[in-house]
């Protein structure tokens, strides 16, 4: 069974759930483990992962592949 039939058959059991307090456990269980999620996904460059990215901007800057902050917020404001 792949990841998205999982997750309907998921919500179908709990629409089936008539108890309050199973909500509140499952509510507090989804928003821990999507936090862990998050936390898990922030973590900090090292130093040489940080060097070769300033070095990756110093290039593409060179060769003038670079995005005026006006045309990029003009495009962010299309993605709305």
């Amino acid at each position: 069974m792949d990841l998205q039939a999982r997750k309907i058959e998921f919500v179908q059991e709990f629409l089936k759930i008539q108890s309050e307090d199973i909500v509140v456990r499952l509510e507090k269980c989804l928003k821990k483990e999507t936090t862990k999620a998050e936390k898990e996904g922030l973590k900090p460059f090292s130093i040489e992962e940080l060097h070769n990215r300033i070095n990756k901007s110093l290039h593409d800057s060179k060769h003038n592949r670079l995005i005026e902050n006006t045309d990029l917020l003009a495009e962010m404001h299309k993605w709305r």
